[in-house]
């Protein structure tokens, strides 16, 4: 059975927003006892790894918000194997403030490596449920709207096959050095943010009628996802 992707996305949304705020908490605060010899600025200054850690996994889950909105104004219609995709992607993106809090505490001690592999293999197996879920909606076009075209459809191949080979390398700096690997992921996730790419795509209703239908400029899409900014979202999905 076909469903709206509406409940989906709300629901996407809702945990994204508290996973994002979550990680907060896990930011130190010096206690009075860890001020005796220094101060405050001081203080903050000697945990520099977690709140680099903090913005690294913030900006991170932020672009994995946006590409997730993104594909679905492309994605029309859900099905049972989608929504468990989903929740798969979720259970990822869940596990990031846990990894992130992992890779600040040992980023400075013998068990980085580790604590790398487990930080950088996060997001892979994330990005990895990322493209399942794109694959099995985009299949035959199965799930995908009408009036996107098969050139648009290549294009998110295209980058979703960049972003899956990018973390693959950040996988393997891991096992090599666990800041070069931070600062690679926070690259990636500069990468992914910016507007690198001047593709375009063009979306309008299944259900619009063709003779009342307006000309639909072209609008740019970000490097690593497909953005229709500008366009109203149907109001009716098939």
């Amino acid at each position: 059975m076909l469903d709206s992707v509406n409940r989906l996305e709300a629901f996407s949304d809702g945990v994204i927003a508290i996973i994002i705020t979550l990680m907060v908490f896990n930011l130190p605060v010096p206690t009075n006892a860890d001020l005796e010899n220094m101060n405050l600025l001081d203080g903050l200054l000697r945990h520099w790894q977690d709140f680099f850690a903090f913005f690294v996994s913030f900006f991170m889950i932020g672009v994995l918000w946006i590409n997730h909105h993104d594909i679905f104004r492309i994605i029309y219609r859900a099905d049972h194997i989608v929504s468990l995709l989903n929740i798969l992607l979720l259970l990822g993106i869940t596990l990031m403030p846990f990894t992130t809090r992992l890779m600040a505490t040992h980023l400075q001690t013998e068990h980085s490596q580790t604590a790398a592999v487990i930080y950088s293999g996060t997001y892979l197996i994330t990005t990895i449920f990322f493209n399942l879920l794109w694959r099995y909606a985009a299949y035959k076009r199965r799930l995908i709207g009408k009036n996107v075209s098969d050139a648009d459809i290549n294009v998110v191949y295209r980058n979703y096959n960049i972003g899956l080979l990018l973390y693959l390398i950040a996988f393997v700096v891991s096992f090599l050095s666990a800041p070069l690997n931070l600062i690679i992921n926070f690259g990636l996730a500069l990468f992914f943010a910016l507007p690198l790419r001047s593709n375009w795509i063009a979306r309008t209703s299944d259900h619009d009628d063709s003779s009342h239908k307006k000309p639909v400029s072209n609008l740019p899409m970000d490097s690593n996802f497909t953005r229709s900014n500008g366009f109203p979202k149907p109001t009716q999905k098939p």
